[in-house]
């Protein structure tokens, strides 16, 4: 008897773990995690319904826009993908002690080594921008995961583009800060 209750409370303590949800929750969708996070903040404290995110927290970086887009075979940063860097860098003008790391996508199309080459340039180039706007060149490192880590599995344009990216990701605390 004693065993089936103690089984009893680790099921339950198992069952109760499993219900909390992920961390990251839609951090890793970049074109689509725009839209619901943002509208609870401003309702949330006349209503009391959940807060939007919490300043400085990965979720507020992918409501602001965590991914950059690029032409096929291109890194130069379009107008769209300028104005989302110009987001990023003012919310990490407001929250100086985060630094990120910014990562460098390629979609299936060319060889391991020219894709990881592309995804350093696409990494590189919104890197740049982020300092030319003002962020410290100390808060942000990048990396190239070339074809490695596509978001979107196919192949086809829609998912090609998806997977042409920059996607920026908190990475802690910036040193001296």
């Amino acid at each position: 008897m004693r065993f089936k209750i103690v089984t009893l409370f680790a099921v339950v303590g198992l069952l109760a773990a499993c219900a909390s949800g992920p961390d990251e929750g839609g951090s890793a969708g970049g074109a689509g995690g725009t839209g619901s996070s943002g509208s609870g903040a401003s309702s949330g404290a006349a209503s009391g319904s959940i807060p939007g995110p919490m300043a400085g927290s990965p979720e507020e970086l992918v409501s602001i826009g965590d991914s950059v887009f690029f032409d096929f075979d291109r890194y130069n940063l379009k107008a769209d993908a300028r104005a989302t860097l110009e987001k990023q860098a003012a919310w990490l003008m407001k929250n100086p002690a985060v630094s990120v790391l910014i990562e460098g996508h390629c979609d299936e199309r060319g060889t391991r080594e020219y894709n990881l080459a592309l995804g350093e340039r696409r990494a590189n180039s919104a890197k740049d921008y982020l300092i030319a706007l003002g962020v410290a060149p100390p808060r942000i490192r990048t990396i190239s995961y070339g074809e490695e880590r596509p978001f979107a599995v196919g192949s086809n344009e829609t998912a090609w583009a998806q997977n042409r990216r920059a996607r920026t990701r908190i990475r802690g605390a910036a040193a001296g800060s």
